[in-house]
């Protein structure tokens, strides 16, 4: 349950709270601190609400998913020259917690600054996570959550094992789903023009026809 500043200002023990809050905050800054000393380019790890948590091997669906969605959204990007596009090792820094999305989106303005030693990111503007067992609670919860208060325009969860995508947009700094479905195509919002079949996402086939259509673009 999320506790509003007026539901806090109503408590009349708010100056303690705030007391407990900002100490617990601070604790929490000193071991993402530690968390940023430990990152191993060659483990996904993320901080998240002051635990570290590091990902376990992904499934073949997994990677597949995530490999068929990447490629046909690197290619578009690059072709239409709309920004940059991170898979995987891109670490986002929000203000609290640190993650590695499966793929995000950066537009042009976003991105046009970004250095090759960089290491950290701001709020993309599109984000897709891959849903399995050991990632799903964070990912429909924590993240749904720290996504939308940070600004992330567009948000996709791939169910690789259901075969579906559900599409959610940023509306009045909230989540509204668009689309859950298994079949038939989907549009970006902040990927502007960025549509494919969703069936891409999983078949091989499909995904090779839907590049070769942005290609032939």
């Amino acid at each position: 349950m999320n506790i509003t500043v007026e539901q806090t200002l109503e408590m009349p023990n708010a100056v303690l709270f705030a007391r407990k809050l900002d100490a617990a905050l601070k604790a929490e800054r000193k071991k993402r601190q530690h968390f940023y000393k430990l990152i191993d380019e060659n483990k996904k790890m993320e901080f998240i609400n002051g635990e570290v948590f590091f990902q376990s091997p992904a499934k073949l669906r997994h990677t597949i998913a995530v490999g068929h969605l990447s490629q046909l959204l690197r290619v578009y990007v690059s072709r239409k020259k709309l920004g940059f596009v991170g898979v995987e090792k891109i670490l986002v820094s929000l203000t609290r917690n640190d993650y590695e999305p499966d793929i995000c989106f950066f537009s042009l303005e976003k991105s046009k600054d970004f250095t090759l030693e960089q290491m950290q990111f701001p709020s993309p503007d599109f984000v897709v996570e891959v849903l399995s067992p050991s990632t799903e609670q964070n990912d429909r919860e924590t993240k749904f959550q720290d996504y939308s208060a940070h600004g992330v325009s567009e948000y996709w969860m791939v169910d690789p094992e259901k075969e579906t995508v559900e599409q959610y947009i940023l509306r009045n700094e909230l989540y509204d789903l668009l689309l859950k479905s298994f079949d038939g195509m989907i549009e970006s919002f902040a990927v502007d023009g960025f549509r494919i079949p969703i069936k891409s996402v999983f078949d091989e086939g499909e995904n090779l026809a839907a590049l070769r259509q942005i290609v032939g673009e």
